[in-house]
């Protein structure tokens, strides 16, 4: 399956992705909005995207285009207490003895529920006055995944790896995955997010030319070839379909062995 970029009006500006309707949608028990949009997934032999995939419009550098710090959120209020409120649901309880958590792409706020603590959270992020401001972090590092996608830390580090609506924008997002698996713990949990909203042109192109089931199908993608994970599961936790922000989660666990 191949995809192309489609047209886009130039200059930038903070838009929503066409959505894809009527795929993903039947659900099953457990956590509100699972979706079998991953079950029983037939993958292809070989990792299916191409190289121009992971091309974007704007192909400057990622430092200049985050160095001004954005103390916004990029997801409406809904969506953030859709988000909060699944976190709370599947993160260790806080100030779990030797539970360590990376905020993966992290910026000014983490989404995790009010008072949230554990004795290592590390943020990871583009903007070094966001990551400061940042009440949940006990760490941070300033790193640009898409020219370094080697992450910092020894193996088998974290419980849990956190990315609020940023996987579009990773460009290496193989050697990323790979990494996040060396870094978690066994049976450590990934948890990415997205929702239909980003900025276009620093988005990669996979990812700008189709909808929010394709993405999820694209994030699956990513935990199976990197090898080493579960079968990923996606989750529907869009709090008000068609009125405000979706908000889907696609997640997986590393193997114990």
């Amino acid at each position: 399956r191949r995809f192309r970029r489609p047209a886009r009006p130039h200059g930038l500006r903070w838009c929503p992705i066409p959505l894809v309707r009527g795929r993903g949608a039947a659900k099953a028990g457990g956590l509100p909005g699972r979706t079998e949009i991953l079950k029983n997934v037939e993958w292809p032999d070989e990792f299916p995207f191409k190289p121009d995939d992971f091309s974007r419009f704007d192909e400057s550098s990622d430092t200049v285009f985050y160095s001004a710090p954005r103390f916004v959120t990029h997801i409406d209020d809904p969506a953030i207490r859709a988000l909060t409120e699944y976190y709370s649901q599947v993160l260790p309880p806080s100030n779990t003895p030797g539970v360590a958590i990376l905020d993966m792409c992290s910026s000014w706020v983490s989404h995790y529920p009010g008072g949230y603590k554990q004795e290592k959270i590390v943020g990871m992020g583009m903007n070094e006055d966001e990551l400061k401001k940042n009440p949940v972090l006990t760490e941070y590092v300033v790193q640009d995944l898409n020219v370094n996608p080697k992450l910092p830390f020894d193996d088998n580090t974290f419980d849990v790896i956190t990315n609020v609506v940023s996987v579009d924008y990773l460009t290496k997002p193989m050697d990323v995955f790979k990494e996040m698996r060396r870094i978690l713990k066994p049976s450590g949990l990934a948890i990415m997010s997205f929702s239909n909203r980003c900025f276009w042109t620093k988005a990669i192109s996979i990812w700008t030319s189709t909808g929010d089931a394709d993405h999820a199908w694209i994030v699956g993608a990513y935990f199976h070839y990197a090898g080493g994970f579960e079968p990923p599961e996606a989750v529907d936790i869009s709090p008000n379909p068609g009125q405000t922000d979706p908000m889907y989660i696609v997640c997986s666990r590393k193997k114990t062995a």
